[in-house]
């Protein structure tokens, strides 16, 4: 068998990545008949079928995962040389790769990275926001180095380094009738009023989600968002209610313009932040320098 041609190794990755031969293209400024051939002349040397052409794209055989694995071990490897080189000229230069969820923009924005940036001024990041199932499929395709998320489902490619325990709770107007009970409040309760949800690629709708089916109830939102903005807008407008961790309505709180109200129910409770990075990977120096200020930070994340 002959040796890995990289250039091809390349084409296949981008094409795969990007989830057809046209987008591979247009990234690599290529025509996509010269993606197609690099593809095929690889999968020739290599004796085996990489890709499968569907209706929306490409998809990997089990040949190509393999090959995939090994092109994201050896970036990763080359990476962490780069790295350790750099830390023998003494520089503390980098590029890091961050994700994170959008509840997490207001603290990690004014505390978390205006810190690290103060201690590192040299490093350069690039962070990008979106919900649970995309943020973990980042970081276990090596997309981002790190990822901060609420709640994400049991994965055993990835690795959470720091777990800080975050309640939902109902996160009503100051005027709303909940208010007036003076107390914790049941699931139940919250049938009657107009709610607004995330989508269901969101950690925080999948964990209500639990909650729903454990009390036999189904929540029906009248607005559903991909975005914690909203969310808050629509408590704030007074249109209705949603449920979030309070750390993602911190500023509202301290201005008085939405109220808190814990839920009494084991499964919302049961809501965490995880700081994970993908099992197995070794993160060169900066993301690493990263991984433990944020580390610091979470132990210290509460309202």
């Amino acid at each position: 068998m002959k040796e890995i041609n990289q250039k091809r190794l390349a084409y296949f990755y981008e094409a795969v990545a990007l989830g057809t031969i046209r987008a591979a293209a247009d990234k690599l400024d290529v025509a996509p008949s010269a993606v197609s051939r690099q593809i095929a002349q690889l999968e020739e040397e290599l004796a085996c079928i990489l890709i499968e052409r569907h209706r929306k794209g490409v998809r990997t055989t089990e040949a190509g995962k393999l090959l995939l694995h090994y092109y994201r071990e050896s970036i990763s490897n080359e990476e962490v040389c780069l790295s350790e080189l750099q830390a023998l000229r003494g520089l503390k230069s980098g590029h890091i790769a961050l994700a994170i969820g959008e509840g997490f923009i207001g603290d990690i924005m004014s505390i978390a990275l205006p810190q690290f940036q103060a201690l590192y001024p040299d490093i350069t990041l690039s962070l990008h926001i979106a919900g649970s199932n995309e943020l973990i499929r980042r970081v276990q395709e090596d997309e981002a180095h790190i990822g901060v998320l609420f709640h994400p489902p049991h994965n055993q490619k990835l690795r959470s380094h720091e777990i800080s325990s975050h309640p939902l709770c109902a996160i009503v107007p100051p005027s709303h009738p909940l208010v007036h009970l003076n107390r914790p409040i049941e699931l139940e309760e919250i049938l009657p009023y107009p709610i607004a949800l995330q989508e269901a690629e969101f950690g925080v709708r999948q964990l209500i989600a639990v909650a729903e089916f454990k009390h036999r109830v189904r929540l029906s939102p009248s607005i559903t968002v991909n975005s914690f903005s909203l969310l808050k807008e629509y408590v704030r407008s007074n249109m209705g209610i949603t449920i979030l961790p309070e750390f993602v309505v911190r500023r509202e709180l301290e201005d008085g313009h939405v109220i808190s109200l814990p839920i009494i129910d084991p499964i919302l409770c049961s809501g965490e932040v995880h700081l994970v990075t993908r099992l197995g990977r070794q993160l060169t120096e900066a993301p690493l320098a990263l991984l433990k200020h944020l580390q610091a930070w979470i132990r210290d994340f509460h309202l």
